[in-house]
């Protein structure tokens, strides 16, 4: 079960690895907390499109649906509002209403309700600073470690269905400096301008996350940009995301990256497989 914040951030943060574990067997559901109503659209050539700013829940929806079909995964709305990026100093109040205003307890209660009923052995999420700091992302966090923690405990939401213990929690890692300079490197030594200049321009003195667990997934990283493709309104199909060739990519660094947060099986770091401790566990 990956837990994301808002319709596309499925196809960006972990999207090659869900494809992979489809292909060989295993059932993978996309929870989503928000509709993405208040998300810009930042494909230049949909932006100024009226009927888009009109029905852009529909729309994001529907893109959803497209990424979910790609993947091969199942999907899940939370229904929560978005709560939209806030800017200005001092920034603004979040809108009533929305997802980061909701109380952790309150929020959790779905999404506990899903894991009892969908039963996943692994769990992946944001970290404790939501990947970066989008209020519906830190929330995501916040909501889904209550979840992880709270639906095993038959105290805890008993009228949501039997208790179910979720094995392991993951983190998304999508980009650390290592992995960067890694990609920045290999533009430069193939003659090409790199993407990420500007990203390590601005590293300066961020701290990268830990690394606990390198999927090896490469083949999957087309299936995953086709899935991001599919959120029309959020990608620009010429953009960042899509500058660097894809064999480059997959020779370069060819796994996607995980922080091993909560284990209640014995593994051996570092991994190379969520499931690692959890087939011997469920599978003798």
């Amino acid at each position: 079960m990956a837990v994301h914040a808002h319709p596309d951030d499925e196809s960006s943060k972990g999207a090659a690895t869900m494809a992979m574990y489809v292909t060989a067997g295993v059932e993978v559901m996309v929870v989503t907390c928000t509709g993405g109503e208040r998300g810009d659209v930042l494909n230049p050539g949909l932006r100024d499109d009226p009927e888009i700013a009109a029905n852009i829940h529909a729309i994001r929806a529907a893109e959803m649906e497209a990424a979910r079909e790609i993947l091969g995964v199942q999907q899940a709305w939370l229904g929560f509002v978005d709560s939209g990026l806030p800017s200005g100093d001092p920034l603004p109040p979040l809108p009533d209403g929305c997802f980061a205003l909701a109380p952790i307890e309150e929020a959790a209660a779905p999404l506990v309700r899903l894991m009892r009923e969908f039963r996943p052995h692994v769990v992946t999420t944001y970290n404790e600073e939501g990947g970066y700091p989008h209020p519906d992302h830190i929330a995501t966090h916040k909501v889904s470690v209550a979840a992880f923690e709270a639906a095993g405990d038959p105290e805890l939401y008993p009228d949501l269905g039997e208790p179910w213990q979720p094995l392991k929690l993951y983190y998304d890692v999508t980009f650390t400096k290592e992995k960067t300079v890694a990609l920045h490197e290999a533009c430069l030594a193939n003659g090409l301008e790199s993407p990420y200049a500007e990203w390590l321009d601005r590293w300066q003195d961020r701290a990268s996350r830990v690394v606990t667990t390198r999927v090896p997934c490469s083949q999957y990283f087309p299936v995953r940009d086709a899935a991001l493709r599919a959120h029309a309104t959020q990608i620009d199909p010429d953009g960042f995301f899509f500058k660097m060739p894809m064999d480059l990519q997959q020779a370069t660094w060819p796994t996607e990256d995980f922080e091993l947060a909560r284990s209640l099986v014995d593994t051996e770091l570092p991994e190379d497989d969520l499931f690692a401790g959890v087939r011997d566990r469920v599978c003798p």
